[in-house]
């Protein structure tokens, strides 16, 4: 993984979980990958802050769910509830304790590809959801097919077969994901709602997002295409493709794009999801495939989990709702809105011990809302730009790349426009990451955001080395010259040195 800015690690900002002199219990949890990118930042950030110790296992949501079930964790992380009729034929799940469901964080769920068109990586494709779900249903399997070409008018489509990388583990992922296909294209996603991706000829399984992910990310990944949190494309430096939404355009899964469609989720009485809305949403700036991340948290006392350690989840709960939403964004997240937070801080009460974490809107300083605002405002959708014309369905193509790829550059083929360039076409480095493939980009080069630059070699590291030297010198030096002194005056300081000494 590439490495995440110091800053961000160690940025202590807004409302803490409580003083530092608490002493906290540690606790465990198990489940999500879609989220496990913000959740193992946040851990970072409350062991070096605060002291606290969250371990976090990205088993996947359905493996969460039953570590949670079994009592083997304190809590777990989910983007889907309990399944009452797991579409396996596997017992309804069942915990056998109270619980409550508290969103964490918010995303969109982006499809990632790794694609070139005569050797230069493209970073600026276009798919509609008819075309990813028969993509995804395995009823379309080369690149140059007309329907993937009439999405992209500005690039000449190459004759390569698609490589469909889909979750092998049960995943709320792959639930999300063919939850949006049958609700919007049924016809051709007939397979429901999955946690476990049904087995298609020629597809190849993956466990976890960093599982899937790093395939595409590989050179034997080209010609790869994936569905993953926008997080993991960003971490590895690669595209994802902006999907066509209900108002015509294409658009990528960008923390504002995220909030604006979420502002049509309906939140059941459980906190729970209901995206229909969000699907068939008409606002241009919307992204079809967004959601929300779910933290299980005990509201009882279980076999492993105490009101001890209750005071430290309530902690680190508050942490996440709050402090942690500031970084959502730069993690490739989109932070949660006032009423969600407002409604998660009131599942903090309910935790056995937690009673004594503060939670405080005025003081929270999430990034969607400031003191005042209405509940339903969200300054990060209010903020959100329109799209850019070139995005709209149509002969045009914008020549703007995606998630990991930074900068423009001119179309492949003559029929686009767009962007802020035009002329040749681009010469710009591939997008990096962990594949290494280099080369140059079909549409622009990209980048590793959250990757550290090298630190210049300046007069202070000169410094640094030359106080090393000279304390190597003061340690070792002189036990060297000690021993080259001529034997005669060695003996006169230890007239038994020629006899070997025992050792104590």
């Amino acid at each position: 993984m590439v490495a995440l800015p110091a800053a961000l690690g160690l940025m202590v900002v807004g409302q803490a979980p409580a003083a530092h002199a608490v002493t906290y219990l540690q606790i465990s949890g198990a489940g999500s990958t879609w989220s496990q990118n913000a959740l193992d930042q946040w851990r970072k950030n409350v062991a070096a802050n605060y002291g606290m110790t969250v371990n976090y296992s990205g088993t996947g949501s359905s493996a969460g769910r039953a570590e949670f079930i079994k009592q083997t964790v304190d809590f777990a992380v989910s983007e889907i509830p309990f399944q009452t009729a797991p579409e396996d034929g596997s017992a309804p799940e069942v915990s056998p304790v109270t619980f409550s469901y508290m969103p964490i964080v918010a995303g969109g769920t982006a499809l990632m590809y790794n694609l070139k068109i005569a050797g230069k990586r493209v970073t600026n494709l276009r798919l509609s959801g008819e075309v990813i779900t028969k993509i995804f249903a395995g009823k379309i399997s080369n690149w140059n097919d007309a329907a993937i070409a009439a999405d992209n008018p500005g690039l000449a489509m190459p004759n390569k077969a698609i490589v469909v990388v889909a979750r092998s583990d049960g995943s709320g992922s792959s639930a999300q994901f063919s939850l949006w296909m049958s609700k919007k294209h049924g016809s051709i996603w007939t397979y429901g709602l999955r946690s476990q991706f049904p087995q298609i000829s020629g597809f190849k399984y993956q466990a976890g997002s960093n599982g899937v992910s790093g395939y595409v990310s590989q050179d034997y990944g080209e010609g790869a295409i994936t569905y993953v949190e926008y997080s993991y494309a960003l971490e590895a430096g690669f595209p994802v493709a902006k999907v066509l939404n209900d108002s015509n355009y294409y658009i990528e899964p960008t923390a504002k794009s995220v909030a604006v469609a979420l502002t049509n989720a309906t939140i059941n009485a459980d906190l729970t999801q209901n995206l229909d809305r969000v699907y068939n949403s008409t606002d241009a700036r919307s992204y079809p495939l967004s959601s929300y991340s779910y933290m299980i948290v005990p509201t009882q006392t279980t076999r492993v989990f105490t009101a001890q350690k209750g005071a430290t989840l309530g902690a680190f709960a508050q942490y996440m709702l709050c402090e942690g939403q500031q970084q959502a964004e730069a993690l490739g997240y989109s932070p949660l809105p006032m009423n969600l937070v407002q409604a998660g801080m009131d599942q903090i009460r309910k935790i056995p011990g937690a009673g004594g974490v503060s939670v405080d809107l005025n003081t929270c300083n999430n990034p969607t809302f400031k003191p005042g605002d209405s509940p339903s405002s969200n300054l990060l959708a209010k903020t959100a730009p329109q799209p850019a014309e070139c995005d709209k369905k149509g002969p045009n193509q914008c020549t703007t790349g995606t998630a990991g790829a930074a900068g423009t550059a001119t179309e492949v083929s003559g029929s686009g426009s767009g962007g802020s360039t035009s002329g040749s076409e681009s010469e710009f480095g591939g997008s990096g990451g962990s594949s290494g493939s280099g080369g140059s980009s079909a549409v622009t080069g990209g980048s590793s955001p959250f990757a550290l630059p090298a630190d210049p070699w300046g007069g202070q590291e000169f410094l640094m080395l030359l106080a090393a030297i000279l304390v190597v010198g003061v340690v070792a030096v002189p036990p060297l010259l000690w021993n080259r002194l001529p034997r005669r005056l060695v003996g006169s300081q230890d007239t038994d040195s020629a006899e070997p000494q025992p050792r104590d």
